[in-house]
């Protein structure tokens, strides 16, 4: 299971850094990614990180702004997003994908080798 924090609220252009801290599986072996949901909105997947670190994927809406990394010993993914936008505000979550997705294209909410959802963490943005 995984468990996020970090989520808050901001001011439009402030930053934050959402943490997801893996228990009870072998986080290190797998693609993870970090997905958002706005009210009234689908769940959308926004980047994703592979296991070994050495390819990380983003979607056009957060590309130059939010970064993915990992720490396989502490077994923790982080998500650091900088310049914030109100269109940020929704519910992140992470996940592992059990097929190795992440190397060849962007996570999708969709993806049926998705395991191990967090609960989620509340970012909300304000202009």
């Amino acid at each position: 299971q995984f468990v996020e924090s970090g989520g808050g609220s901001v001011q439009a252009g402030e930053s934050l850094r959402l943490s997801c801290a893996a228990s009870g599986f072998a986080m290190e072996i797998y693609d993870i990614g970090w997905f958002r949901q706005a009210p009234g909105k689908e769940r959308e997947g926004i980047t994703c990180i592979t296991s070994r670190s050495d390819r990380t994927r983003y979607s056009d809406s957060v590309k130059g702004r939010f970064t993915i990394s990992r720490d396989n010993e502490r077994k923790v993914v982080y998500l650091q997003m900088d310049s914030l936008k109100p269109d940020d505000t929704a519910v992140y979550y992470c996940a592992a994908d059990l097929a190795p997705v992440c190397r060849e294209r962007l996570i999708s909410p969709a993806d049926r080798s998705l395991r191990y959802w967090g609960q989620g963490t509340q970012v909300t943005v304000s202009s």
